[in-house]
């Protein structure tokens, strides 16, 4: 009997054996061959990172040393710089630095990315570089020549050391924070560098300066904590001593130049139908403004069609104090319809003073409201007027667009500077759009596709 079943299960279990051992073989064999892929990627992508920035250096002082008349030449340079600087960005989201501090090095590519392509779609023959966009773009060859020669030591010490990138990986992954990896210890000397430079003069092509002076826009005197708590209670329609309810406000930035106040209201049990919710708005401590507002409470159901749903939200702007708000776009998430509206000052669109709305489709309650594009932008936009006439604008388009609406609008082009266009609607190739032609010029600026869900509003 014995031998019989040693017979049976001998060969069994050596069979069995043999094909755990093979599984784990098999196993150990895909497993290498995924790391082995990833570490080539990474190496792939650092190499690659290496090679840019070595070009975008190259690129720069090639645009620096043509002639300050050659636009053409010009052009072509800050085109090449752009197109440099995002590549490498895209290669720096490729390695494994997520836990690695490299943020300023990214910015400064950002920055480089937005200066190049901002100045290069402008007009140069008008509006040629000046004397301030030259010195910034001396300086960042000057800085892109340092960062180079930090990231080609790096180079170096993977090639003759071969350093491994999934190293990286286990040592940012790991407890252990004093770890050595030269390749980290190299990251970080370059983004250390980059957070010692003097900040640049970007110029009128700087989007941040595009912001500040949006900023100083708004009026009004500095309001207090207690002003704030008040405009909140303003706001959602409630008394001073509104019972069930705790309000809590905080200062944001005090010391910057934007500084901010957020009020947080609990609503207590009875207040509302979802007990214990936590409403938030923001404000501007200049002038006490409403930036946003959200009630981030549930919806579960849909009961509201588009246009219903459309009315609440222009009853909602008209009794908040938005009034002249014309609806551009819509969308929808998790029974929530999103309404993107622009101003209108006799006919015109206004793009740039704009607010979004957040209508619940269950009871059509506003649950959000974001109108920072409108406080920043309200002041400070005119209309002008067009000296290229629609018939002349319309000899711009596609001659196979479909026109099926026009208008007027204000919109902010690539340079981000608001230019009065003739806005036309019209459907091509299947797909609807919106073409704005400038109103100054005769020139498209801009083209929008205009998504499906977008359609029942217009």
């Amino acid at each position: 009997m014995y031998k019989r079943l040693s017979a049976v299960m001998f060969p069994l279990c050596a069979l069995l054996l043999a094909g755990a051992v093979f599984w784990g073989y098999q196993e150990h064999q895909e497993k290498n061959a995924v790391l082995i892929k990833a570490e080539n990627q990474y190496q792939r992508a650092f190499h690659d990172l290496t090679n840019h920035m070595s070009s975008l250096q190259e690129q720069l002082g090639k645009t620096l040393a043509v002639n300050s008349a050659s636009y053409r030449m010009q052009r072509k340079g800050l085109v090449n710089v752009w197109r440099l600087t995002s590549q490498a960005q895209n290669e720096v989201n490729q390695l494994p630095l997520a836990l690695l501090p490299f943020n300023q090095a990214e910015s400064f590519l950002s920055r480089i990315s937005d200066f190049a392509y901002r100045t290069s779609v402008r007009d140069l023959t008008k509006e040629p570089l000046s004397e301030k966009e030259t010195r910034t773009m001396q300086s960042l060859y000057a800085k892109a020549a340092d960062i180079n020669k930090e990231l080609g030591k790096v180079q170096d010490a993977v090639l003759s050391d071969h350093l491994r990138w999934m190293d990286v990986e286990v040592a940012m992954a790991s407890a252990d924070q004093t770890a050595d990896n030269s390749i980290i210890d190299g990251f970080k000397t370059v983004d250390k560098k980059v957070s010692a430079y003097p900040e640049n003069d970007w110029g009128p092509s700087s989007a941040s300066q595009h912001v500040q002076r949006a900023r100083a826009n708004v009026s009004g005197p500095r309001i207090t904590a207690e002003e704030a708590r008040r405009n909140a209670l303003d706001f959602l329609g409630l008394s001073a001593q509104a019972a069930g309810r705790e309000i809590h406000v905080t200062e944001n930035g005090a010391k910057t130049d934007h500084p901010t106040y957020t009020a947080t209201v609990t609503t207590g049990k009875g207040a509302s139908k979802t007990e214990g919710q936590r409403i938030v708005m923001d404000f501007t401590a200049k002038g006490g403004k409403l930036l946003w507002y959200m009630n981030p409470r549930l919806v579960k159901t849909r009961s509201l069609s588009v246009g219903a749903a459309k009315q609440k939200a222009i009853e909602f702007l008209k009794n908040k104090g938005y009034p002249s708000m014309t609806p551009v776009t819509y969308d929808e998430y998790d029974h929530v319809a999103v309404f993107t509206f622009v101003a209108e000052q006799n006919g015109v669109l206004i793009y740039p003073d704009k607010v979004t709305v957040r209508i619940a489709l269950d009871n059509g309650e506003a649950v959000g409201l974001q109108a920072a594009d409108h406080v920043y932008h309200e002041a400070s936009i005119g209309v002008g007027k067009a000296t290229v006439d629609e018939a002349k604008a319309k000899s711009a388009l596609h001659p196979k667009l479909q026109v099926s609406g026009h208008r007027l609008a204000v919109i902010e082009n690539d340079e981000d500077k608001e230019v009065l266009c003739h806005e036309y609607t019209g459907k091509i190739n299947g797909s609807q759009y919106r073409i704005y032609v400038n109103a100054g010029t005769g020139i498209e600026e801009k083209v929008e596709q205009i998504p499906d869900s977008a359609r029942a509003i217009l």
